[in-house]
């Protein structure tokens, strides 16, 4: 028989918790029972009751024990009686959550709301509590009122569904973010009001500022702004500077923000003395030396942070990996500030090891040629973060990544680990392009940089077109020696119809081999050397230039030529492809060396420098220059014609017709009434300056480039009386484009030349597809 006594502690535990009378006297449990259970299990009642059969209990602890199974959030109800010795518990479950639908979301992603939900207790499948959900309709809330979404509403609802489930529906009403409509900037007096502004983020509303949405508030955008500030007023010297207050207001309709800025400039401090403290380890003049500022410069919070950094460096040079060097100011009021850097070096670090992963193709002994880190050596931190870029400098990863992480147990050993990704390295292709110049192009080529993850680089290829047509093999090997000494070798067939590029009227035929062997310097400079042999067969076109018959005339129409060359290389340049920062410079010489038909020699120097103006990099200015000579020396007073330098066009200057500038070739035959062809000569002099910046409405500046440039150059023919004269020099100026294509690179020009003369050969529109730049 159940019974259902009511005591006074139960009672008022009823009162407490809205239960049903429990049990008021003291009893022995035989049994326990639960009533009511769907989907929470018997075991998860018993594990939360703190009473077990057998116990003794009065009407308290019964309470006491209810209460317990309550805190575990599964019930809303909870109901105790007694059947003679048998405890009878008879619950009602908390709903489950069936079901969660969002509606009108578009700034905060779905499943960063439900990630959101998930995170308070709310999913599918969960008990539902209907307090946390209208917690969780709040916060939401807070985020879009973050975002400047005044006007947003949030309202959550729970429809109950049979067998004690609910679903759970947020309907979003984002609102729109409100416009700035003015920012007032108070206590400023060193700065201006608009000098300031232009720091910040947030800007009032205006045509171009909606456009940008810079007009649109936002609290993270306002925090970043108050700390560009701070930074702006530290890094020129205003150590007691701070902002007082910062007071966003809203107008009646939500739809205009007010920004008050408050802020307390200070004084600006000098500095008055520099110090050194703590372990220095190496000299401390040397340290000093490494110092850029001195007594009465102002301080800079930013430079004493490059400084603690560049002081942290040297000492990781001498192998404390692990330096730390903190710059400490104390003002005076007279204005200046005493600047001291304590210097804790802690323990020099050892390598233990050399550890690499990521490298699935490319074998371990390719990346170990690379270090300049050993093992067992001191851990340097210039050593290894050379080492890093020397991988990098491979082209056989996307990225690389090094730890330097110490070693359990010991405080003087470290492991250098560098982690990998690696990318293709290999490709087979052919293309299909058009140039003015040389017509349809058709190529076919297979290269692999990483040949069986040995590093050795083989190639192939094969180029057609209207006037060139041309194959080559070539392999090099980058470690032929374990001191960085590369050897290679190629052989090469071309054979070029120079008619069919506007030039004098004649055909070469060239075949030959070269071996070349290249000696690391340093890590951005390189020299290269070798020798060559290349047989070389000129014959008369329609209409051939005088020069041309005469020198076939005289030294024939073949000629076997032995070579030695050698080249210095120097390059910092960040990308291969379209760079933006860094320079490269080269000096090059080839000599036809005597035992050949034909002794000559051509030296050739280029630079190409790139200054980033901003710290994106999307604005670059460019400049560079290239000059070339050649002659014949021994018995020989002229270079082969064949052998001449051109220019105009792409890479030239712009607004010429390619290979068009310098002195005209003499026409052989009187009835030939057309210009004289272009004939080149022996001493090339370019240079060019470009501005390049973004190009509109195209983020990606790795593959695409815009440009505004000055072009100059001219070819002169120092053997046939037309000497160097500035007069003579060609400009151009314009507007280029540049773009890494599917299908290959794509080039364009538009180019107004500024010092033609009649004769001039002028091109205002030239453009490119499937050949280099």
């Amino acid at each position: 028989m159940r019974l259902t006594l009511l005591g006074l502690a139960v009672g008022l535990t009823v009162a407490t918790l809205g239960m049903k009378p429990a049990l008021a006297d003291t009893f022995t449990i035989s049994d326990i029972e639960v009533e009511g259970l769907q989907r929470v299990s018997a075991g998860t009642v018993f594990g939360s009751f703190p009473i077990n059969i057998g116990e003794q209990v009065d009407g308290a602890e019964l309470a006491d024990a209810i209460k317990s199974l309550f805190r575990t959030g599964l019930f809303t109800d909870i109901q105790a009686s007694r059947d003679s010795g048998a405890l009878i518990l008879t619950v009602r479950e908390r709903p489950s959550i069936s079901a969660i639908k969002i509606d009108g979301n578009k700034n905060i992603e779905t499943d960063i709301l439900k990630d959101a939900l998930s995170g308070a207790g709310l999913e599918e499948g969960q008990v539902f509590r209907r307090a946390t959900l209208e917690r969780l309709e709040l916060e939401i809330l807070r985020s879009y009122i973050g975002q400047g979404r005044y006007n947003a509403r949030v309202k959550a609802m729970a429809n109950e569904l049979p067998s004690n489930r609910v679903d759970i529906s947020l309907d979003i009403n984002e609102g729109s973010v409100a416009a700035i409509h003015h920012i007032n900037l108070v206590g400023n007096l060193e700065y201006s009001d608009d000098e300031l502004k232009d720091l910040l983020e947030l800007q009032s509303t205006g045509w171009w500022n909606s456009i940008t949405n810079s007009d649109k508030y936002a609290r993270e955008r306002l925090s970043g702004d108050l700390e560009t500030l701070r930074s702006f007023y530290l890094d020129r010297g205003f150590l007691d500077f701070s902002v007082e207050s910062s007071q966003v207001s809203i107008s009646p309709d939500k739809q205009k923000v007010f920004i008050v800025i408050a802020l307390n400039e200070g004084r600006q401090y000098t500095l008055s003395d520099i110090r050194l403290r703590g372990n220095l380890i190496v000299p401390e003049q040397e340290l000093l030396d490494l110092i850029p500022v001195k007594v009465g410069d102002v301080f800079s919070r930013a430079q004493m942070t490059a400084i603690s950094d560049s002081l942290s460096f040297r000492l990781g040079r001498e192998g404390y990996a692990f330096a730390d060097v903190n710059a400490v100011p104390e003002t005076s009021e007279d204005g200046t500030a005493a600047v001291t850097f304590f210097v804790e070096p802690g323990k020099r670090a050892y390598v233990r090891r050399v550890n690499f992963s990521g490298n699935v193709s490319t074998r371990d002994n390719v990346l170990r040629q690379e270090m300049t880190q050993m093992e067992g050596g001191i851990a340097s931190t210039d050593r290894i973060e050379y080492s890093k870029v020397q991988l990098e400098r491979l082209g056989f990863f996307k990225g690389v990544n090094v730890d330097t992480v110490p070693v359990p147990g010991t405080d003087d050993l470290v492991d250098v680990n560098y982690s990998v990704e690696e990318q293709p390295t290999g490709s087979l292709s052919a293309s299909v392009g058009f140039s003015q110049d040389s017509g349809i192009i058709l190529g076919a080529s297979v290269s692999e940089n990483n040949f069986f993850g040995t590093g050795k680089r083989v190639s192939f290829g094969v180029n057609l077109s209207d006037s060139v047509k041309s194959a080559n093999v070539s392999y090099l090997d980058p470690y032929y020696t374990v001191d960085g000494v590369s050897r290679g070798f190629s052989v090469f067939a071309r054979e070029t119809n120079y008619e069919e590029e506007d030039i004098s009227s004649y055909l070469l035929d060239e075949y030959g081999a070269r071996v070349t062997f290249g000696y690391p310097i340093d890590s951005i400079t390189r020299l290269n050397f070798g020798a060559g042999y290349t047989l070389s067969k000129v014959k008369e076109g329609i209409f051939s230039a005088q020069e041309v018959r005469d020198f076939i005339a005289e030294e024939g129409d073949a000629f076997n030529n032995f070579f030695l060359f050698g080249s210095w290389r120097q390059s910092t340049l960040n990308r291969g492809v379209l760079p933006s920062d860094g320079y490269s410079q080269s000096l090059s010489l080839d000599v036809a060396v005597p035992g050949s038909d034909l002794t000559f020699y051509k030296v050739g120097h280029k630079t190409d420098f790139y200054f980033p103006l901003t710290d994106s990099q999307r604005w670059v200015l460019r400049t560079r220059t290239e000059i070339g000579y050649g002659d014949g020396y021994g018995d020989r007073t002229v270079m082969p014609f064949y052998e001449h330098y051109y220019s105009g066009g792409f890479g030239s200057v712009r607004g010429f017709r390619a290979n068009s500038l310098g002195r005209r070739a003499q026409n052989s035959n009187p009835l030939d009434l057309s210009d004289p062809d272009p004939f080149g000569g022996n001493l090339l002099t370019e240079a060019g300056v470009e501005l390049i910046l973004p190009t509109p409405f195209a983020g990606d500046t790795r593959s695409m480039r815009t440009s505004i440039f000055l072009d100059g150059g001219q070819v002169f023919d120092t053997d046939r009386d037309f000497s160097p004269n500035l007069g003579e020099v060609r400009f151009s100026a314009g507007i280029g484009f540049q773009w890494i294509t599917a299908v290959g690179p794509l080039a364009f020009s538009l180019a107004k030349p500024l010092n033609d003369e009649p004769g001039d050969d002028t091109q205002v529109f030239q453009f490119s597809l499937g050949q280099t730049f």
